[in-house]
């Protein structure tokens, strides 16, 4: 194993620090339902996509790709020590888009207009704010 050098150091403590605090982890979940959901705007009709609608026009592995980052949301809410019942609706969320995703065509329109990880954010929220009140972030 290489050495590793005082920046990949600084950059993997950046990304472990905190695991378990549930306001690193909001903050985490937070940015990447950004990245997949509403990271770019469509000039004219000014409507916001992410990376699930934009890889999800490669066949199969863009769908598999979001997928998976979709799937990390749904581990950090487990780690979080969410109620199953919960995670069981966010898998649910996830499905139905990875499923419905993967048809062509009808599936790239679907993964346009249905956001199950903006779902799935909204149910971690919510789960954060009833039970770590000190996590919650006021919009502006």
């Amino acid at each position: 194993m290489p050495p590793s050098t005082p920046n990949t150091d600084a950059i993997f403590e950046a990304l472990v620090a905190d695991r378990n605090n549930p306001a690193a982890l909001r903050k985490r979940i937070e940015t990447l339902e950004f990245l997949l959901e509403r990271s770019f705007t469509i000039p004219g009709i000014n409507r916001p996509v992410g990376l699930d609608a934009i890889v999800g026009l490669v066949p199969v592995v863009g769908d598999v790709v979001t997928a998976v980052m979709g799937a990390y949301i749904i581990w950090e809410a487990r780690n979080l020590g969410m109620p199953k019942w919960k995670l069981w609706r966010m898998m649910g969320n996830l499905g139905v888009d990875t499923a419905l995703g993967a048809i062509p065509l009808v599936g790239d329109a679907f993964d346009f207009l249905f956001r199950s990880n903006t779902r799935n954010l909204r149910i971690i929220r919510k789960h954060l704010d009833k039970h770590h009140p000190g996590t919650i972030v006021i919009d502006q």
